[in-house]
């Protein structure tokens, strides 16, 4: 991916192999090869991951430090069971697309959303769920990687990411996961009766970015600067700071 055609390329045809993964677990599959088509999409969104170093094997380190993000998202999940809607795990993931790129946030998510619902239950609604997340990091790394980012920004991105673009998509998904009748009707019916569920998740989201944005923050930055990993990781200002003596 050393052209920016080439990325843009590559995106297109990840995201019609997803669509197209998608379209077989629903219409062919009647959505019970979940597991299946978890395993197989969690394969997909590791593509960009590892694509995103260009020839080279990614380090120990960068594994590690991926692993040790998608393991935070999972705990926190877990850890507010006890909360419908308001878990961590956008928060999570949107800051670990923040501090290591769009690829590790798309990567992040889907890992969370598969990994947690071995404790939550796994389902027809796994893959989708892999998607909401990992889409919600994508765009965020887009967003704010490598550059100055304000503290309003990010929780406005949190809110309506959550809200629109995870949201959305589950809420549609239901159309072809439960038995139903799909027309504009069902699905404006599912987006009405959703947006409550969604919109406790976004204030949720924004609550836990205010949180848990400074100190996760400083502690990846502070991570991919002794280890060298990516110096695009720190804002510049907050790089010079830290390279004087």
């Amino acid at each position: 991916m050393h052209t920016r055609l080439g990325r843009t390329g590559f995106w297109a045809g990840l995201f019609l192999g997803i669509a197209a993964l998608l379209g077989v677990s629903v219409f062919c599959w009647d959505n019970r090869q979940y597991y299946l088509t978890s395993f197989l999409l969690a394969g997909l969104m590791l593509l960009p991951f590892l694509f995103r170093f260009e020839g080279r094997r990614p380090g120990a380190r960068e594994l590690v430090l991926l692993a040790s993000m998608a393991a935070l998202a999972v705990a926190g999940r877990a850890a507010f069971y006890w909360l419908p809607q308001a878990k961590p795990v956008s928060a999570i993931v949107i800051l670990t697309a923040v501090i290591l790129g769009p690829e590790a946030g798309f990567l992040t998510g889907a890992l969370a959303a598969l990994l947690s619902n071995f404790f939550f239950g796994q389902g027809p609604w796994t893959p989708w769920q892999m998607i909401g997340f990992g889409l919600v990091g994508f765009l965020g790394g887009k967003l704010f990687y490598g550059k100055e980012r304000s503290r309003l920004g990010l929780l406005l991105y949190g809110f309506f990411s959550v809200l629109l673009v995870y949201g959305g998509l589950l809420d549609t998904a239901s159309l072809f996961l439960f038995p139903a009748e799909i027309s504009w009707k069902a699905l404006l019916a599912l987006y009405a009766s959703g947006f409550p569920f969604n919109l406790v998740h976004a204030v949720a989201t924004v609550v836990f970015l205010w949180l848990l944005n400074a100190p996760v923050c400083t502690k990846l930055e502070r991570l991919v600067r002794k280890y060298g990993i990516d110096t695009k990781a720190v804002p510049p200002r907050v790089r010079e700071k830290a390279e004087k003596p």
